[in-house]
């Protein structure tokens, strides 16, 4: 009798033990989003061991390596059994962060130089690549710890915490006052007219901005190019010209007035002119070269009456 008993204890013992054991499966990306890596960010589905610590997390964007013996073994002791049937050498975790870029560490920089000085700079980081991290959890943005600049130089260092509270971290890099200058948003040939939609912004140290440079894009819209002109590129008062009312070889007409007197001719362009430009002209009934002022397109005004041949 206690043989059978014991024999249908054992029984229905088994299966419940058997159920207390889960296969684990290692997750496919191993990321702990707190400060303490976990059972949970470890295998896909921990269930109630999920969080259970393993280790503490790495810095925000860093890495931590586990040994999977270690692993393993905390594993079974919450009833998870992981066999390593890929021979995992090491279990790297990485830490979740939301990271602050280059660009923003710059844009920091320039704020802050700009309510010190009250000009813009263009940032530039001497390293490139640099970014800071912060925890998933944190709160508020970057922030500017200190800041020392040589205006002269243009060269500055910093302090930066990636988040309010965070440590801080030194940047360098260099910071020159910048200007917008107008230039071509498309390339120009010669003779074609400066419209309002042609003109972008190109920022450029001021140290490069001398007085040839056009700085007004007023100046430039309506004027033609006086050469072929690329985009992006600074312009300066000889490349562009008032457009051209009057081409060579134009047939225009000729106006002499004296008072009441009015006379008119037909001639032909020899040159080409910009309303108000005053060239020669071939009077084509006397065949007899004339100055006049082109008024706008088909029409001169004579201003002398001395003929030239």
């Amino acid at each position: 009798m206690i043989r059978t008993a014991l024999a249908a204890l054992l029984l229905t013992a088994a299966p419940a033990l058997a159920e207390e054991t889960r296969t684990a499966i290692l997750a496919e990306r191993l990321v702990a989003d707190g400060p303490v890596i976990t059972l949970g960010d470890v295998f896909e589905d921990a269930g109630e061991a999920s969080d259970v610590v393993l280790a503490r997390a790495p810095a925000p964007g860093q890495r931590l390596s586990l040994d999977p013996g270690f692993v393993r073994e905390a594993a079974a002791r919450e009833g998870l059994a992981w066999a390593n049937a890929g021979n995992v050498l090491r279990i790297t975790v990485e830490r979740a962060a939301r990271e602050v870029t280059a660009q923003e560490i710059a844009g920091l920089l320039q704020d802050a130089l700009f309510v010190e000085t009250g000009q813009v700079h263009a940032v530039r980081l001497s390293n490139q690549r640099q970014g800071l991290f912060a925890p998933m959890e944190a709160l508020g943005g970057p922030e500017l710890i200190r800041l020392d600049h040589n205006a002269g130089s243009g060269l500055f260092r910093a302090e930066v915490a990636a988040w309010p509270g965070g440590d801080a971290v030194q940047v360098s890099g260099r910071a020159e006052t910048v200007a917008d200058v107008p230039v071509l948003a498309r390339a120009l040939s010669v003779g074609e007219v400066i419209r309002a939609g042609d003109i972008s912004w190109l920022q450029l140290p001021t140290s490069r901005v001398n007085a040839q440079i056009l700085t007004d894009a007023g100046a430039l819209i309506g004027q033609a190019a006086r050469r072929p002109l690329r985009a992006d590129t600074p312009l300066r008062a000889f490349d562009v010209e008032a457009p051209s009312v009057i081409r060579r070889g134009d047939i225009v007409s000729l106006v002499f007035q004296s008072g009441p007197l009015t006379l008119a001719a037909r001639a032909r362009a020899l040159d080409d002119a910009a309303a108000g430009e005053t060239i020669r002209f071939v009077n084509l009934q006397s065949n007899r070269t004339v100055e006049a002022v082109a008024d706008g397109p088909g029409r001169a005004r004579v201003t002398r009456s001395a003929y030239t041949h």
